[in-house]
Order: structure tokens, then sequence, then C-alpha cells
């Protein structure tokens, strides 16, 4: 019922919102907030092992047409100084208590209303998730961290300093970036453009991946692309260093240039697995 109501709604795409509607929202964001729905999830039947759900991402888009941009500063003293901040009133902060099992520690860090955020997840300062993104138990997102709209984090993952995880809200039909689980992402890395890394794969610092640099693999020989069709995908257990590739013609080879290559160089084994192990002590 929620999934054909919100459809319906995002179509009719009235000029003004009544009561009954913005109810409607609220449920929806409800749902969202308590991970009952998302914007994608596991389907073995697919080639990626996800499916998106584009009906879940009309619905965050409607909270945005529906919403009206209101004053959401914080008070910063007694003096009545204000940090100002104005946004959509549909998608204010959202709201932790103790029970939540979360650790938010103090220092400027922003989790936005209509995600999840699991259990025993922690949030270094400063850090961001954005609406509509799932982060499922005991993962850590690191300081200068970015979780993207729509973007699916599985559990234990760490998403270490300054990487970003990129989000998509539309085209409403794309896969947003998915981290399986018990993956680590180095620090300053990028996963964008829909790439899905499979459990257990590992970013070296750096390291940036989207749909248009092929990734290679140099234990199995094979090369990772994405297809008009399909996102790049990252085999499980993969690790991955940010590497080079010479350029074979023309002036590039001419002036000895190399171009920015993503490069598999092996697959986990105990050596990495103890050293993943250690950030345990952090959660």
């Amino acid at each position: 019922m929620l999934h054909a109501d919100i459809e319906r709604l995002f179509d009719e795409n009235p000029s003004q919102y009544s009561d009954e509607q913005r109810a409607l929202f609220q449920r929806f964001k409800d749902a969202l907030n308590a991970g009952e729905i998302r914007a994608a999830e596991p389907d073995g039947a697919s080639k990626t092992g996800w499916r998106v759900n584009a009906w879940v991402k009309k619905g965050i888009l409607l909270g945005f047409r529906m919403g009206t941009i209101v004053d959401m500063s914080i008070d910063m003293s007694d003096d009545a100084e204000r940090m100002p901040f104005f946004d959509k009133s549909t998608y204010p902060l959202k709201k932790f208590a103790a029970a939540s099992g979360v650790r938010i520690v103090p220092g400027g860090s922003s989790i936005r209303d209509g995600c999840f955020v699991g259990k025993s997840v922690t949030c270094m300062p400063p850090m961001y998730i954005n609406v509509g993104a799932y982060v499922d138990a005991g993962t850590m997102v690191d300081s200068h961290a970015l979780v993207g709209s729509c973007a699916q984090i599985g559990k234990k993952c760490h998403i270490s300093a300054a990487s970003q995880i990129g989000g998509v809200l539309e085209p409403v039909g794309a896969m947003p970036v998915i981290i399986e689980d018990e993956v680590l992402v180095g620090g300053n890395c990028g996963v964008y453009e829909g790439t899905v890394l499979k459990k257990r794969a590992v970013l070296g610092t750096g390291t940036i991946l989207n749909r248009s640099t092929p990734v290679y693999d140099l234990v199995t020989g094979d090369v990772h692309t994405a297809s008009d069709d399909e996102p790049l995908v990252i085999p499980e257990g993969a690790v991955v260093v940010a590497g080079s590739r010479a350029i074979s013609k023309g002036r590039g080879k001419d002036w000895n240039l190399s171009l920015y290559t993503p490069v598999i160089v092996k697959y986990r084994d105990a050596k990495t697995d103890a050293k993943v192990q250690l950030e345990d002590l952090l959660r």
C-alpha cells in the first residue's frame, strides 16, 4: 500500500499538499529510518546481486518537493549567537538517543533524517550521512567521510577518513553505490556512479572507482568494466590499489605519460585480515 500510494502522489505532483499526504510522507520516512524500506536491496537474480527500488527514490524526491526552507540554525551560547542553517522542512537532522546504540562522537557531524543507521555504528567527527543512505550494524564512518544519498553500506565496514561514497537520486532507476559487508575503504578514496564493492573487498588509500575507469586484475587477468546496463563490480575479497597505465600512442607516448588505473593486486588473505581486525578495537 505504501509503495502504491507514494508512486501515485509522485505522479500527481500537486501544487499543494494536504495533511493526509504529508502524513503519508511521514510514514514513508519512518520506514526509511527504521530500515524497513531502502533505495536498493539484495537480489540474487540480478547480475550485481542488487536491485534498485525506484519508488523509494521517488518518495525521497517527493520530500524535497513537499518541504519548504526553514530555519534550522543552532544556538551556540547564552548570548544568542547562532550557527545559521536553512534546509527543507521535510529533512531535519535525524533524531538519536543513547538507546539507538549509535556512537556519534562530538565534533560537527550531521546525519540527515530519512536514512537507516544500524546498531554499533561509529561516527567520527566531522562526517555526513545523507537521506536515503543505509549504514548497517558495526560500521565505522570516519572523519571527513561522506555517505551520499541512497548509498548502501553493509555490516562491519570501515569508511576511512576523507573517503567519499557517492550518492544518486536521479535518475530514479540508477543504481546507488553499494558497499557490501566487511569492506575496508581506505583514506581519501572515492566510490562513485553505482559501483558495487562485494564482500570483504579492500580499497587502498586514494583509490577512485567509477563507471569510466577499468580495473585491471593482476591475479585473474580479467579487466572489470561498467557497461551501459551494469555498473562496475569489484569482486569479493579483492584488494584494489591506485596504479597507472602508460599511454601507448600519440603525444602521451612521446611524453611518457600514464593514466590513473585501479589495480587488483591480490585477494584477501590472513595477513590482510589481521590488519583489518585491528579496526575492531576502535568500535
